[in-house]
């Protein structure tokens, strides 16, 4: 185990590089923090790059068990506090935070898979929206979630940390063009489904074959030509005095209703 005590070391700069998306990007490498966020990555098998510890891990609660997990692994470090410290992204920080990798997935290889269920979404600008749905989406058997043009980054500190390691366990795809996207689904049959108010009701939607479910930006919705491209509308009827549902409460609301559609 090696120790860092000066903030100049090139390892401290190359965790704060990573505070930055173009960064993250080109070295395809994020920050988790917190004991069960890490014990999930380690679980889910992710790439971890290194582990970072200081004293304040060892009084948080399960930390001196958590130690001991760690402790003899090559990529652990020890911090001092004070360095910890200016690497955390947390208010009340547990002492430990990893950098793992992540790969970029070919869309090719998600226009393979038949009878798909895949969410899009379309210039999704909220992390907590965001990792909502990929939370969600682990919990409901979605196959992939496929990012537009403009959406937040799906590693960005506050969408990792609300997927509770979710992010670990959904298969997530990144396009640059959403209409080659559509284009290349309907060619393979599969729905592409957008919500409207002039959508049929959502208990009334068969989901048992292959779709896109299109979840819009918060607060534009689905762009026009996205709507274009749509072969079927649905709406969550709304009996109550909200006009509006939440974006990532929308699209938790339709994916359960598909999970137990298919079943």
């Amino acid at each position: 185990m090696i120790e860092i005590t000066s903030d100049k070391n090139p390892i401290i700069k190359e965790i704060k590089a990573l505070s930055r998306k173009k960064n993250r990007w080109r070295e395809k490498l994020f920050i988790i923090e917190g004991i069960k966020v890490i014990e999930e990555a380690i679980k889910a098998s992710m790439g971890i790059k290194y582990i970072f510890f200081s004293e304040i891990l060892l009084e948080a609660d399960g930390g001196e068990v958590f130690f001991n997990k760690i402790k003899d692994r090559k990529e652990t470090v020890k911090l001092s506090t004070k360095i910890f410290n200016q690497i955390t992204n947390l208010d009340s920080p547990q002492g430990v935070l990893a950098i793992v990798e992540f790969k970029e997935r070919e869309i090719t290889d998600l226009y393979k898979k038949e009878l798909p269920f895949i969410i899009f979404l379309d210039g999704l600008n909220d992390p907590g929206n965001l990792g909502t749905i990929i939370r969600t989406a682990d919990a409901f058997r979605v196959d992939a979630i496929v990012l537009g043009e403009d959406c937040v980054d799906p590693y960005n500190s506050k969408v990792v940390r609300s997927t509770m390691g979710s992010i670990f366990r959904v298969s997530l795809y990144n396009v640059k063009d959403n209409e080659d996207f559509f284009d290349n689904m309907k060619k393979r049959d599969i729905d592409i489904i957008t919500t409207s108010l002039s959508g049929k009701p959502l208990e009334r939607k068969d989901f048992s074959g292959g779709f896109v479910l299109v979840i819009g930006n918060e607060a534009n919705g689905v762009r026009k030509n996205i709507i274009e491209r749509s072969t079927k509308e649905i709406k969550i009827p709304m009996p109550g005095g909200a006009e509006s549902l939440n974006a990532g409460v929308a699209a938790s609301i339709i994916m359960y209703e598909a999970m137990m559609n298919r079943n």
